[in-house]
């Protein structure tokens, strides 16, 4: 990295940015309080809240969102007349899945290779120390010359949409000129890249029911509708043979005109095993971000250990519907079910639950917060040129501030490049990338300020 002043103040507190991501990175902050203690949550709630204290900010405060989650805001006011620059980050995570799959503990930050290991390392508890180290090298080099409020949600994975309720209930709280959301991530390690569009998402938990009660498959078996069959047969309608995603009425031929994500790199990045196909047609680029995709997140029936000859009278499953700028996810999600219900076999009684959904969102790369970001990426990354990208994924806030706030800038950057392997075991941070990104974001928040 270039010399100069910020990235070298940067540089020198990366040492205090890794202590303290290993104490938030500790907490077990998966906000489904199923699965894991809402004292956890909490916990890391307040880890924030005495953190943006600590930093000078003013008005910090632990938000009760509707959907029984703690979001924290803080402001820290920047010189009279200032524009105001809203910064985001999330501190719930996914379920580490698998424990015994992880490599180290995944809620204890290990440096391996290089690189940080721990849940949320890089989504999104690495996207506030992003956010805390940008302001810390602005106050070290001339201070910040901007106003910033703060957010950091707590319950972003859940897509329970806690914090949207409660922007729209409490529209002048998260007012900015320019909102930065820290969720996103690099094209890959070392490339500066800018998201552009992110897929709504839509989840259904769908129910069929064919019998009484379980039947003996030797006595029954053949003649009995098998509820677990019938919703076999439903999920395989929601693809086509080579994988595309078939929803009825729902569009599936749209094209990606930005940055070309190749196969091979795909491949790799996506850990696919050798020999296996990817699914779906056209180009890459195109299925990740301009298209529907489909995916079975579970399924409720027996398993194999401990299964009896039976024919299954009742079986569950949680599909989610991701969806690309261009497509209402509400009205996504009434194709979905419709879906569903008219390819249900056998006469089954079939049901569908709506659990939640966000819808896709597009930004305008030409305005002049883009054209301060791109000036900052090249100072960050030398020899680079910001880049503009897709993501997959899904950030519902975005719509919602987008539509309380329609003259903001609203730009997305962050630590989630393909090697983060975020949602998956053995998640991580690149600390090259969480120092560069933090110099690019303080160069940003200077340049934009004029």
């Amino acid at each position: 990295m270039s010399s100069n002043p910020v990235a070298e103040t940067v540089a020198s507190l990366m040492p205090r940015a890794k202590a303290e991501l290993t104490e938030l990175v500790a907490f077990r902050s998966v906000a489904d309080f199923a699965q894991f203690p809402k004292s956890e949550s909490e916990a890391a709630a307040r880890w924030i809240t005495e953190t943006l204290t600590a930093e000078g900010f003013v008005d910090v405060a632990l938000l009760d969102t509707p959907d029984g989650t703690q979001s924290v805001y803080g402001y820290l006011p920047g010189p009279e007349g200032a524009k105001t620059v809203l910064l985001y980050a999330h501190y719930d995570v996914q379920p580490p899945l698998d424990e015994a799959g992880w490599t180290t503990p995944p809620f204890e930050l290990t440096e391996r290779g290089g690189r940080w290991y721990g849940r949320g390392s890089a989504d999104c508890k690495g996207g506030f120390i992003m956010h805390l180290l940008a302001l810390r090298a602005l106050k070290a080099n001339g201070g910040v010359p901007v106003n910033v409020k703060m957010i950091v949600e707590g319950s972003e994975e859940q897509g329970t949409g806690g914090l949207e309720r409660y922007a729209e209930q409490h529209p002048e709280l998260l007012a900015a000129d320019t909102i930065v959301i820290g969720d996103a991530g690099n094209f890959r390690a070392g490339l500066p890249t800018a998201t552009t569009i992110l897929r709504g998402m839509t989840l259904v938990r769908v129910q069929i029911d064919t019998l009484e009660g379980n039947l003996h498959s030797g006595q029954f078996g053949g003649a009995a509708p098998d509820a677990l069959a019938a919703l076999i047969r439903v999920l395989d309608s929601l693809r086509a043979a080579d994988g595309s995603t078939t929803v009825d009425g729902l569009d599936s031929s749209a094209t990606w005109d930005g940055l070309e994500y190749t196969e091979e790199q795909f491949r790799s990045d996506a850990r696919v095993l050798d020999g296996v196909e990817l699914t779906g047609g056209g180009a890459v680029a195109d299925r990740l971000w301009a298209r529907p995709a489909v995916s079975v997140l579970g399924i409720d029936c027996p398993p194999v250990v401990g299964a009896t000859p039976s024919v299954q009278s009742t079986a569950r499953a949680l599909i989610s519907l991701r969806v690309p700028p261009g497509v209402d996810a509400a009205e996504a999600t009434k194709l979905l079910q419709a879906h569903i219900e008219a390819h249900t076999p056998w006469g089954a009684r079939v049901s569908t639950e709506h659990i939640g959904q966000g819808q896709p969102f597009r930004a305008d790369p030409t305005s002049p917060a883009y054209r301060a970001m791109a000036d900052a990426m090249a100072a960050a990354y030398p020899g680079e040129t910001m880049q503009y990208a897709g993501q997959g994924g899904s950030i519902p806030l975005c719509n919602t501030l987008a539509g309380l706030y329609p003259r903001a800038e609203i730009l997305l950057i962050g630590l989630s490049e393909p090697e983060a392997q975020i949602h998956a075991v053995n998640e991580s941070v690149s600390p090259e990338e969480l120092e560069r990104l933090s110099v690019a974001e303080a160069l940003f928040l200077r340049n934009y300020a004029g």
